[in-house]
């Protein structure tokens, strides 16, 4: 897995094939390994690329908070060290607020973007389920968080396991299970549920969440794709009444359902994903050669 130098550490990632850059960001507490049934079924002239988020998969871990200013900014020096431009974002959780994000503070350089099971407002509790709105305060509170995350390692032993309607086999699980071997390593998984954007707080991510959906909303040029998919509101954060909101807040948006699946969609429905993905990039001309840019940092 090739990796490349970003600030003060590294970031690895996949490539597969040549063309158009895709770029596919993960979120929490996966990495570029959720997208490797993904990717091959995009086929055509695209340059699929998947980064590992700083601090997880293979990436390098530095003394950072992690939180989603950190990863934003090891994220701007990665597409500068890559010499990306021109690029379609694909982004799955936290991954699909990055990706929106770095569509909304580079409007220039984003040929389309296709998300699932994301952030794409900020929220309230009523947005929860109510057996949901216990474990997110116990994972958001001082030492409660660290003993469920650090200590129990939550989302690798018992979170990732639940997300999967397929299940998730013993080798796959053991792929996400390797970079998190010990309580420090384990840092990144907690900093996630603490920056999910609920009753005004962390300000810093409501503020960058209320600037991206501005930009969603004005941005009609740029088609934008939503993958829905069918289950419960216990195992979905996108359900029928977040895609309502999501087609009438953000312009140039498609929205496909692709079957059944819990919220690690690209562990269930790899295929479907892939097969929405491609013929929606076709609709759109966003496949083809464009070249990277040799940029500097």
């Amino acid at each position: 897995m090739p990796e490349i130098s970003v600030l003060d550490s590294t970031i690895s990632y996949v490539e597969l094939g040549h063309g158009a850059p895709f770029v596919f960001l993960h979120g929490n507490p996966t990495s570029s390994y959720l997208w490797r049934n993904v990717l091959p079924g995009i086929g055509g002239e695209v340059r699929c690329l998947a980064p590992d988020l700083i601090g997880m998969g293979s990436s390098g871990k530095p003394d950072i908070a992690y939180t989603f200013a950190d990863h934003a900014r090891y994220l701007d020096a990665w597409f500068e060290a890559m010499g990306l431009d021109e690029v379609v974002l694909v982004g799955h959780d936290w991954g699909g607020a990055l990706a929106f994000d770095w569509a909304a503070r580079h409007p220039g350089r984003v040929r389309g973007l296709a998300v699932m099971e994301t952030i794409v407002r900020p929220m309230t509790w009523a947005d929860f389920p109510d057996s949901a709105r216990p474990r997110y305060e116990t994972l958001r509170g001082a030492g409660t968080g660290e003993t469920k995350v650090l200590d129990e390692n939550f989302f690798i032993e018992f979170a990732l396991r639940a997300t999967v309607l397929k299940g998730l086999g013993d080798d796959d699980l053991d792929v996400y299970r390797k970079p998190y071997p010990t309580r420090e390593s384990r840092r990144p998984l907690l900093a996630w549920p603490r920056a999910m954007p609920i009753e005004g707080e962390p300000a810093d991510v409501i503020a960058r969440i209320e600037a991206y959906d501005r930009w969603l909303a004005g941005s009609g040029e740029v088609p934008k794709l939503l993958l829905t998919f069918d289950g419960s509101a216990e195992t979905l954060m996108i359900g029928a009444e977040m895609a309502d909101w999501c087609a009438q807040n953000i312009a140039g948006l498609e929205i496909e359902n692709c079957g059944p699946a819990r919220h690690a969609a690209p562990e269930d429905r790899p295929e479907a994903i892939a097969t929405a993905i491609s013929s929606w990039a076709d609709r759109h001309g966003l496949r083809g050669s464009v070249p990277a840019l040799a940029r500097t940092a």
